[in-house]
């Protein structure tokens, strides 16, 4: 991809300054840090989506889950033993399809939820805070369109 400011046939002028994907980069990199600083459990961002994803489907098999929370099968799969360890989410067997995991909140992790809704919007808060409101809702918007 070239340089937004220049013809496709002048790559003299390429910028890594001006490339899509460093500064999605970047701003991922400053939300993880924002993430991290301001979470109040000890949960990566994955484990977190993970959480508010369960939350938001009370029993999911755990290939469903991987899918919403965009998570390939060996990934959904280490997130939810993790989970499972800190008390989080359990699983039990699907009675239809004894292959099939079923997971969901335990009390603790249901508990949990209100706060994490809070951390969450607090991060989306400060990570947003340098755009204007319309600036915010506009990059939500294209951040949308393309993911």
């Amino acid at each position: 991809m070239t340089d937004l400011n220049t013809d496709a046939g002048e790559m003299q002028d390429y910028s890594l300054d001006t490339q899509v994907g460093y500064l999605l980069r970047l701003a991922s990199q400053r939300h993880a840090t924002i993430f991290l600083q301001q979470i109040s459990e000890n949960l990566t961002p994955t484990q977190f989506s993970t959480l508010m994803r369960v939350s938001e489907g009370k029993e999911l098999s755990q290939n469903h889950l991987g899918r919403l929370a965009s998570m390939d099968v060996a990934t959904v799969k280490g997130v939810v033993d993790r989970l499972r360890a800190k008390e989080l989410i359990q699983s039990r067997a699907d009675k239809e399809d004894k292959r099939r995991s079923l997971i969901s909140l335990t009390a603790k992790g249901e508990e949990l939820i209100e706060a994490l809704k809070v951390d969450g919007a607090r991060i989306s808060e400060n990570t947003l805070a340098p755009l204007s409101n319309s600036e915010r809702k506009t990059l939500i918007k294209l951040l949308k369109k393309i993911s």
